[in-house]
């Protein structure tokens, strides 16, 4: 965990390591109370029970601190989450989808008492108190915050392999794909006429035969290293795809889509 100049750092053998965020870095803004650190095995005595929530997302560990100006505090907290695809999931999923997002790392999004982004592997969200609007003093903090936090602003490879036209959303889910739990964690599309899915899986090969196994009565489909496609009673008409490591393919299409023809487009887009 490390931070650039202009936040808290502790030399221990040499090494730099990353406290909490200063409460200098915006002017006027001091510290309340101590500082938090937090690791998988305690952050239940911080969130109670939002934190099986981060745990699912590979939460690292956690540094915060609370500033106080006039009355108004804000509650600051970085977390680490070991990798890009993490800590953007933990933003995708915190983020409000029926409000714009914004330019702040990878992504960010300000709302009038909560502000929350991305960067790199590291997720960073402020909680304001009391009521109120607080979007201009969020968007000053956001700002000085992002200068602070190593990591790169380039959003997930991932992100790229599924289609934009017609995409409603689009999320890492950490386990139980499509409520399959031989899919552990992957990418979920949704779209106006289906969900699109990409699981990374060293054991693909493996896992094609226990998805067989599991759905039953299947029909191969040249798609890729191999592929199936099915009728089922909750993911209606699917087709399953493996390409080297990756299983994807489409669930829950719709009538007038071809499970196939959208599963080829897919494995076309993958490395």
């Amino acid at each position: 965990m490390m931070f650039r100049c202009g936040a808290a750092l502790i030399a221990v053998c040499g090494l730099a390591v990353a406290a909490a965020p200063s409460c200098s870095l915006v002017a006027g803004w001091s510290q309340k109370g101590d500082a938090r650190s937090y690791e998988p095995d305690n952050l239940f005595e911080y969130m109670d029970g939002n934190a099986e929530g981060y745990l699912l997302y590979g939460f690292q560990n956690m540094h915060g601190v609370t500033c106080e100006k006039d009355g108004v505090t804000l509650v600051i907290d970085l977390s680490d989450f070991g990798d890009d695809d993490s800590s953007y999931g933990m933003f995708s999923a915190n983020r409000d989808p029926r409000k714009p997002g914004n330019p702040i790392g990878m992504a960010g999004q300000i709302v009038p008492r909560h502000a929350t982004f991305v960067k790199g592997k590291y997720y960073l969200e402020i909680a304001a108190n009391p009521e109120g609007d607080y979007t201009s003093v969020l968007e000053q903090w956001t700002a000085a915050l992002e200068k602070t936090v190593d990591g790169g602003t380039a959003l997930p490879t991932a992100l790229g392999w599924f289609p934009k036209e017609k995409q409603q959303s689009l999320r890492l889910v950490p386990e139980s794909v499509l409520g399959i739990r031989l899919l552990k964690r992957g990418y979920v599309g949704q779209y106006e006429f289906g969900k699109a899915f990409v699981v990374q899986d060293d054991g693909g090969a493996a896992l094609m035969q226990k998805l067989r196994a599991r759905f039953g009565d299947t029909k191969a489909v040249a798609i890729g290293d191999e592929a199936f496609q099915l009728t089922d009673q909750y993911l209606g008409r699917i087709c399953i795809f493996r390409k080297g490591r990756f299983i994807g393919g489409y669930a829950n299409v719709a009538d007038g889509q071809d499970p196939v023809s959208l599963a080829t487009a897919l494995a076309a887009r993958l490395p």
